[in-house]
């Protein structure tokens, strides 16, 4: 019941939120927001208590196609439920300070993609996997093309088509292997789309490897990894930055979280085979995504390249097919998602304050914003990945198991952390310090509302620095049965 209820509180509060207006809209957003994070946080303390037992749903839904809406929750999944609860309430927050045509539907809409994104963390069925995936996409749509830049409706449709496709080809294959399924215990259907029955079908080599891409295909384009990436600088810079945040924040783990539940178990030869070409081509991604933010003079599209470069790094960590690379993924899963939507408010918090996003039109920032600086440089370091953030745990873990899979590839890979702090340490001279600019002197600090963001992000920036063992030992039990099912 209470699996239930987490998943659909979001839902009844953005149903709710069409008869409200205004400030109302916002205070019933941000509540609901609150309470679904205080449940998740309670779900997480008693996971850690009872197990996983007392958080299994499975109702059928399609009785006679043997389809089920089966819900369920391990340490990878908690975990990345847990993110989402915890980065709504504060990118809602952050939404307060735009003043947005009907602000009923827009947080309706952020809230709608809250359910979306719980669904497909949650699921256990192909069929409502892909269900939750695609509803994930709906709501991101309309905040993008109704509340974006001028170039939102060709970038928007851009995004959509990429994304569409891609889960098209992730449907054919969920269609094959349910077709390759016998009944379920006690099920009258001819086949079964659970989970654990593709874990339990003996494929050959071949039909794994044209599978492995039908899957991986959705899979690519979320994250994304380079080549499948050229939807991405554009939505990120063009979508208004609440919509940026859920995209780069939470969305884009979709794609790793769906390589670890649903490829690698299911086609382990599949991913084995095509396991080198694909490391390739996210270390690929990591150098391509770290020299193009070098050259970008927009906050937004720095950032959005920054982003790209550090997916490639976590693809690269799950291919390893190592323990230590898988878990630093999940670390680092949380870690940038931390990261990224604290980059994208500094961002937005200096467009607000000057009007522009131009690197060459700022400059001296810093002399009238103290605070602002604080919360951008604490930030930015984490993403640097310095010692005792949360974005060292994870870079360490995922550099560590690269190089075991690969000596060279894990010193190219490695190249990362040098080509971060030359644009992101860049970045925050060129806005915060050198010579003043036209808005020096007239720039103000953060306020009370924008500080109640940036604390709980720089408080978990320490706390997965300093204690990465609390989410490490709730995610190793599911990376050890993902390993043992492929055969590691």
């Amino acid at each position: 019941m209470l699996t239930a209820v987490l998943l659909f509180l979001p839902l009844a509060a953005a149903l709710l939120l069409h008869f409200t207006k205004g400030a109302t809209a916002r205070a019933l957003a941000l509540g609901a927001s609150l309470v679904e994070f205080a449940l998740a946080a309670f779900v997480a303390v008693d996971f850690a208590r009872h197990g996983s037992s007392a958080y299994n749903l499975d109702y059928a839904w399609v009785q006679s196609a043997g389809i089920n809406f089966h819900l369920g929750l391990d340490g990878l999944s908690l975990l990345l439920v847990l993110l989402t609860t915890f980065l709504v309430p504060l990118i809602l927050l952050a939404a307060f300070r735009g003043n947005y045509e009907n602000p009923s539907a827009f947080y309706a809409l952020v809230l709608f993609m809250q359910t979306g994104l719980l669904g497909v963390f949650m699921s256990l069925d192909a069929f409502l996997f892909y269900f939750f995936w695609e509803v994930a996409l709906i709501p991101i749509y309309f905040l993008a093309g109704a509340w974006g830049g001028e170039r939102r409706i060709a970038v928007t449709l851009k995004f959509f088509l990429y994304t569409v496709v891609g889960s098209l080809f992730m449907l054919a294959g969920f269609v094959y292997l349910y077709l390759q399924t016998g009944p379920a215990a006690g099920s009258l259907a001819a086949h079964s789309s659970e989970l654990s029955a593709f874990y339990k079908l003996k494929l050959s080599a071949g039909e794994q490897s044209w599978l492995f891409w039908l899957i991986f295909a959705a899979f690519a384009v979320k994250m994304p990894i380079f080549p499948f990436h050229t939807w991405q600088p554009d939505t990120y810079t063009e979508a208004p930055a609440p919509a940026t945040m859920l995209l780069s924040g939470i969305m884009l783990k979709m794609g790793i979280y769906g390589t670890l539940r649903w490829l690698l178990p299911i086609v382990p030869l599949g991913f084995s085979q095509w396991q080198k070409p694909v490391i390739i081509l996210a270390v690929i991604g990591v150098i391509y995504g770290a020299i193009i933010a070098i050259r970008q003079r927009d906050m937004k599209r720095l950032i959005a390249y920054s982003s790209l470069s550090h997916v490639g790094l976590m693809a690269a960590g799950v291919f390893s097919l190592t323990q230590i690379g898988l878990q630093g993924a999940v670390v680092q899963m949380l870690a940038h998602g931390v990261n990224v939507v604290g980059m994208f408010f500094v961002a937005d918090a200096i467009e607000r304050r000057t009007g522009t996003r131009q690197l060459p039109d700022l400059g001296g920032l810093t002399r009238r914003t103290p605070l602002l600086s604080v919360c951008f440089l604490v930030m930015l370091l984490s993403t640097v990945a310095l010692p005792l953030t949360g974005g060292f745990v994870g870079e360490f873990l995922l550099l560590a198991g690269i190089y075991q899979y690969s000596a060279w590839v894990g010193a190219v890979a490695g190249l990362t952390i040098i080509f971060s702090a030359v644009y992101l340490l860049r970045l925050f001279q060129r806005t915060m310090l050198g010579p003043d600019s036209s808005f020096s002197a007239t720039i103000t600090d953060l306020t009370g509302s924008e500080l109640l963001v940036f604390v709980p992000l720089i408080v978990l920036v320490f706390w997965l620095g300093l204690f990465p063992g609390t989410f490490l030992h709730l995610s190793e039990p599911a990376v050890s049965s993902i390993l043992t099912a492929v055969g590691r």
